[in-house]
């Protein structure tokens, strides 16, 4: 199997990698949490005239028909810059809920927006109880006429204080923990009975709590798909949080590296120890293995059937989990203590990390419940 990048891959990767080193230094990247939105929307609009934003979607739809590798292109190199930008709320969550669960009519008047980096998305699924079930889900939809009403709370909705419209999920009927009854609902933000205390997330970005009030949508505001539709779209999630993982992975084993060839310690670089190269050379085991799970990721992300891709999708997360935990641990312990300052960006990968590992379920959830499915089988 050829994993080489095409020649448009590669332009794609150079071209994002050049805007986001002229872009994403690091005092720059303090300047952007440091702002209102939490992020530049100066390099959302430069991310918008690379065709970053409308990459996954279809071309009769206004896209660029690109797919999950491309994603993982982007997304990596979005991990190595720790980019702040709401791109998989928008482009990677958003984007799949449109391509998969909206009608042809509101991918036109959607997408465009996306792509000229118009429109922000964000999806609402976590609630106080739920964990990582997608379908413990307590809020609710219930019939107005030809429209619905929600009502309920989400929280850490990621990016969800900027967004312009959110992608919830709400149960329509059947008790809180059933997998029926649960569906999706697109609603503006600033429809009345929205409320959104936004807040800044341990790695930096952004995210918000959001409670529906009497919140009256049309009828079609509603998706097709329910759980199954969300399931699918945090499958293709898991897959370019994946590929970010990878990037901040890679610019953690750089950085350290460099340092143990620099800080000296007994008259030598601490590099010459041992038992520092050995803890290196580990760094480096893990970041191929992680790589290889996130390939598989985007080979996976188009599958159809939904069982097969989550227990693969739970494989990529557990193997991707641990060895970000390990390479995250070791950037920090080997620069000491400078890598715990918030002037030092080492520390700000195993932050981002961990979030990633935490997002749509961590190693010992998705563990769990691959063993309950019987484990992943490789056909021979």
């Amino acid at each position: 199997m050829d994993f080489d990048l095409s020649e448009d891959q590669r332009l794609l990767q150079d071209s994002l990698a050049k805007l986001l080193k002229d872009k994403y230094a690091f005092e720059q990247r303090k300047g952007y949490m440091a702002s209102e939105t939490g992020w530049s929307r100066d390099v959302w609009a430069a991310y918008a005239d690379l065709g970053l934003l409308a990459m996954p979607f279809a071309e009769d739809d206004g896209g660029l028909g690109y797919g999950a590798v491309e994603t993982m292109i982007v997304a990596e190199q979005f991990g190595r810059a720790l980019a702040l930008e709401p791109f998989i709320p928008t482009v990677v969550i958003g984007g799949a809920f449109l391509r998969h669960g909206a009608t042809a009519e509101q991918r036109a008047a959607l997408v465009p927006q996306i792509a000229e980096g118009k429109l922000l998305l964000a999806f609402a699924h976590t609630e106080t109880q739920s964990r990582f079930d997608l379908n413990d889900v307590a809020t609710t939809a219930k019939k107005d006429g030809a429209g619905w009403v929600i009502e309920g709370r989400k929280g850490v909705v990621v990016h969800g204080d900027t967004a312009d419209q959110i992608i919830v999920t709400a149960r329509v009927s059947g008790g809180r923990r059933d997998r029926d009854g649960i569906e999706v609902f697109l609603i503006p933000a600033d429809t009345q009975g929205v409320t959104r205390r936004g807040f800044k997330t341990s790695d930096g970005q952004r995210a918000a709590d959001i409670t529906f009030d009497n919140v009256k949508v049309s009828a079609d505001a509603k998706l097709n798909g329910g759980l199954a539709l969300a399931e699918r779209v945090v499958d293709e999630a898991i897959a370019a949080l994946g590929a970010e993982a990878i990037g901040c992975m890679e610019a953690s084993k750089d950085l350290t590296i460099e340092y143990l060839k620099t800080r000296k310690q007994f008259g030598r670089p601490i590099g010459s120890f041992q038992s520092l190269q050995h803890r290196a050379a580990e760094m480096m085991v893990c970041l191929e293995q992680a790589r290889s799970m996130a390939m598989l990721a985007a080979m996976m992300a188009s599958e159809e059937d939904p069982a097969e891709r989550r227990r693969q999708m739970r494989a990529v997360k557990i193997e991707i989990g641990r060895n970000a935990r390990f390479v995250g641990q070791q950037t920090v312990q080997m620069h000491g203590g400078i890598a715990m300052t918030m002037e030092y960006v080492g520390g700000h990968y195993l932050k981002r990390l961990t979030v990633i590992e935490n997002m749509f379920g961590d190693v010992d959830h998705h563990l769990a419940a691959l063993s309950e499915e019987g484990g992943v089988f490789v056909a021979a």
